[in-house]
């Protein structure tokens, strides 16, 4: 069962005022962002159409969790990035930070590419979550410990199509 948590006019509007923060932090500078596939897909795009400043954008595909709502703690790699990110301020774009333990690999990963700057920017924060430390420098809104879908995040594939976030109840 979905209960309505976030509508896609709040989603709107914070991803206005996320594309404003980066733009007043990086004025007129080319900005790289790095899209974490599959979830934030739908933020990645709708975040960049907001920027005025020269962008780039390329994909990441890594999962810790598969078709379950708990992480398994594992992440695996599916689809690195393309372009070489060397010398550049690279932005990772993610859904949600959850336990932090696919993001933080996603980084110190990136790290060793050797950026100019690395930030992260995300849509929700579930601090509840967080198994390792690690905080995104640009927050959309922090979340309590719900599992949600909508807006690009999925379950087992399904719901990424809704305009709206979700939170997923047990029947």
């Amino acid at each position: 069962m979905l209960k309505k948590y976030i509508d896609k006019r709040e989603i709107g509007e914070t991803v206005k005022r996320l594309a404003q923060e980066i733009e007043n932090d990086y004025k007129d500078r080319e900005i790289f962002f790095v899209c974490l596939l599959k979830g934030a897909f739908m933020f990645t795009a709708d975040l960049i159409r907001h920027i005025k400043n020269p962008v780039r954008v390329d994909f990441i595909r890594a999962s810790s969790y598969g078709n379950n709502m708990v992480t398994c703690g594992e992440v695996m790699i599916t689809k690195d990035l393309e372009e070489d990110i060397e010398a550049k301020d690279v932005i990772i774009v993610e859904d949600i930070v959850d336990s932090g333990i696919t993001l933080k690999c996603i980084k110190e990963m990136l790290l060793k590419r050797n950026p100019k700057s690395l930030k992260i920017c995300a849509l929700l924060d579930k601090k509840a979550r967080r198994q390792v430390e690690i905080e995104a420098d640009y927050v959309g809104r922090e979340i309590e410990d719900f599992f949600i879908v909508g807006y690009g995040i999925d379950f087992g594939e399904n719901y990424r199509n809704l305009s709206d976030i979700f939170i997923v109840e047990a029947n």
